[in-house]
């Protein structure tokens, strides 16, 4: 391998070796965190009628009277190995309990993360476009709202409006939208008429996610949009005479493209976040839900994985987004 070759190389390893040990330490931590919290999962477990001396069996069958390390020891052993243990709760491989979650939180989440660019860029763009002028401060305001609100109070709101208010309102059967559940419960549908029933439990939730996350990239486009605006090579273009939309198709959006690649990546934790309370308040049987009941349980298999997976989705993403930044800017490299 040549000098030049290793260079490149060199600052690449640099960074996966960094987001390993940073994983390995959220991991770590959130390990700790979890068995010194209050509260013993085998009094969860056993009957109410159960005796101490059956709750001193199930701790001692779950490995929980072991000491701390023995007991980390046991649980990263068996993540290297790729078994998460089981869950306490369920009896269930902690590993198949979270292949059944994933898919309802990487449909939630990643139809939530499209729309939330696809409302959120042109919404700055226009923002930048006007900017200073009444169609700015208003949108500006609004974002700011929208963003700042609790995720969880807003789904409330809507259920409050949409579905008992819908109902108790007389309005069209179209706008009472239900509130609970990824389908209508008892009903035997298939095909297309499963997707439509699904789409309509997904009206809700998806508003929710991505009305929070395009107020947030509206506000990073805005202001990403309106410096490059400004610069001098942009006023050339316009002096040249360059219709407004050559300008922003040609100049602007192409400059702009490595920064909405960064937040994209970025953009990942707030819709994981957001996604626990909401498919809590809409009770979808995805990781958020299952990581709440999770740890109302005391479930610490089942918390601890659900904690592998969204540290390795979001450490990922970002570095994903730090090794393309260059390739897509080169004046960003080295």
């Amino acid at each position: 391998m040549t000098s030049d070759a290793a260079a490149r190389i060199a600052p690449l390893v640099r960074r996966i070796v960094g987001a390993i040990v940073l994983l390995w330490l959220v991991v770590t931590i959130t390990f700790v965190l979890v068995r010194l919290a209050p509260g013993d999962p085998a009094l969860f477990l056993v009957p109410p009628t159960a005796s101490a001396q059956d709750a001193a069996r199930l701790r001692t069958e779950l490995g929980l009277d072991r000491p701390l390390a023995v007991q980390y020891a046991r649980w990263m052993g068996g993540v290297l190995r790729g078994d998460f243990g089981e869950s306490f709760a369920s009896r269930r491989p902690v590993g198949r309990v979270l292949i059944d979650a994933m898919p309802v939180s990487l449909l939630l989440g990643g139809s939530a993360l499209l729309i939330t660019f696809v409302i959120g860029v042109p919404l700055g763009i226009l923002q930048a476009a006007r900017r200073g002028r009444a169609a700015d401060r208003v949108l500006t305001i609004l974002a700011t709202l929208v963003y700042a609100a609790p995720s969880y109070w807003l789904a409330l709101a809507l259920v409050a409006v949409f579905t008992y208010g819908a109902a108790t309102w007389g309005l069209p059967t179209a706008l009472r939208l239900p509130a609970f559940g990824m389908q209508s419960p008892g009903a035997e549908l298939r095909g297309v008429a499963r997707f439509l029933d699904i789409a309509r439990h997904a009206v809700l939730p998806l508003t929710i996610l991505a009305a929070i996350g395009s107020a947030g990239i509206a506000r990073y486009a805005r202001t990403s949009v309106a410096d490059i605006l400004a610069q001098d090579w942009v006023r050339t273009a316009r002096a040249k005479g360059l219709s407004p939309r050559r300008v922003y198709l040609r100049h602007v959006m192409f400059n702009i493209l490595p920064a909405m690649v960064v937040l994209f990546a970025l953009s990942l934790p707030g819709v994981v976040a957001g996604s626990i309370f909401v498919e809590s308040v809409f009770a979808w049987p995805g990781m958020g839900r299952l990581m709440v009941a999770a740890i109302s349980a005391r479930d610490y298999p089942v918390v601890l994985g659900a904690t592998v997976w969204y540290a390795t989705l979001v450490i990922f993403a970002n570095l994903s987004a730090d090794i393309l930044l260059p390739l897509l800017d080169p004046r960003r490299a080295g």
